[in-house]
């Protein structure tokens, strides 16, 4: 099956990139959004190294109006990164509403506008605690509306969303995903700065997963 990957440049859009390759799917492109979150630039760097790792184009599309009319914390005109575990109140702060909703909306026009048959979709079982449209409650109907509402019936794949963080973390290890070319955190430093809720939980994939974890961190 002809695919895009939505690829932040993150562990899991990573190897979800990797996984689909694997499957034997063709990724015909990655596609990646710039909607002003604080750590949009640096994610797309490391985006663009992924693909280039993985020899697949990678495009950007621009969503500047969620950060000028949208209120979150991660992007740009919001207030401090929370620094805490994903499973405390603050990290509610980090929501943008409806965002998976949007974006995969576009993925699976901009799929329909390549020839692809699927968009992959990274999201996982973690991150259902505070992100609402991650949830399978949500993407089982998204799914459905996206097949109905494209001509050629685009599929949407997610195969991450029953398994947690560190398991991909052991998946992305065994297909070769290059960890030290992923980025996750939230405050968009040229370094990780530990203390936020995915730097948190990337730390924590990789110890329970017993995978070395490559990533430089400021505390």
């Amino acid at each position: 099956m002809n695919v895009i990957v939505l690829l932040s440049g993150g562990m899991d859009s990573s190897t979800a990139l990797a996984w689909s390759l694997h499957e034997g799917h063709t990724v015909v492109g990655c596609l990646s959004f710039d909607y002003g979150s604080k750590h949009n630039d640096t994610e797309y760097h490391y985006a663009t190294l992924i693909a280039e790792h993985f020899g697949v184009p990678i495009r950007r599309a621009p969503l500047d109006f969620i950060a000028q009319t949208f209120k979150s914390d991660l992007l740009k005109s919001g207030g401090d990164i929370p620094e805490s575990t994903y499973d405390t109140e603050s990290m509610k702060r980090t929501v943008v509403p409806f965002r998976n909703g949007i974006m995969l909306s576009i993925a699976a026009g901009y799929a329909e506008s390549v020839g692809a048959q699927g968009v992959v979709l990274a999201n996982h079982f973690g991150d259902h605690a505070i992100y609402p449209d991650c949830r399978v409650a949500f993407i089982d109907p998204m799914r459905a509306a996206i097949k109905a509402g494209t001509d050629t019936q685009i599929e949407l794949l997610s195969p991450f969303a029953s398994i947690d963080k560190s398991e991909i973390a052991r998946i992305g290890a065994r297909l070769g995903v290059p960890f030290v070319k992923t980025y996750s955190c939230y405050k968009g430093g040229p370094k990780h700065c530990g203390a936020c809720g995915t730097c948190r939980e990337r730390k924590q994939a990789f110890a329970v997963s017993g995978i070395s974890d490559p990533t430089e961190y400021t505390e």
